[in-house]
């Protein structure tokens, strides 16, 4: 059994639908030190980002802090929008997050495939630094709900999974640093 941590991003200096590829906030910044300091205990493991800045820099004082670099893995990145226009992409992100996997295009499926293929992939335990759509597509597929969003994942939150050999995730616990830890596994059910 493998033990995945996937650590949604720190805030960033701007929204999704304000910029493609925004660093930490001061905020952000501090979250990303709280969260190196209340994993620190669980390695070293290995660390594996998404590429985008602001999961890089959520990374970078965990990985630092156990001496090792941070991989970046495309495959753990932000669901793809299919327009560039930052309004758009706004726009866009509202519908899908209020759809079901069963309503949104066949370019969105391969992007979960690709994402839960790659976790299921891990040989070892781990640490992912990834994204909010990311970590929602992982605990829908290991509670087996269709909903784009069945959890809400804070900033700097970590969502454990159990990954079997058989490449099944397993939800294990979920830790928001505002809310507190729950056993029972991510909010599911939460309000969008």
């Amino acid at each position: 059994m493998t033990r995945l941590l996937l650590v949604r991003h720190a805030r960033p200096a701007a929204t999704w639908s304000q910029s493609t590829d925004a660093p930490l906030d001061a905020v952000g910044v501090r979250q990303a030190a709280g969260v190196a300091e209340r994993l620190s205990h669980r390695g070293p493991l290995p660390v594996t980002t998404s590429p985008l800045r602001r999961a890089r820099e959520t990374a970078a004082p965990l990985a630092r802090r156990w001496g090792t670099a941070a991989i970046v893995v495309p495959a753990v990145g932000e669901v793809p929008s299919p327009v560039d226009d930052l309004d758009a992409r706004g726009t866009w992100l509202r519908g899908v997050l209020a759809a079901r996997w069963t309503e949104v295009a066949p370019d969105l499926h391969r992007w979960r495939a690709e994402l839960l293929d790659r976790l299921a992939a891990f040989e070892s335990d781990a640490v992912v630094f990834t994204h909010y759509v990311a970590i929602n597509t992982a605990v829908g597929a290991a509670t087996g709900d269709d909903r784009l969003v069945c959890c809400m994942p804070g900033h700097a939150s970590v969502t454990e999974l159990d990954v079997d050999a058989a490449g099944a995730l397993t939800p294990v616990s979920f830790d928001d640093p505002i809310a507190g830890p729950a056993t029972a596994g991510p909010q599911i059910d939460s309000p969008l």
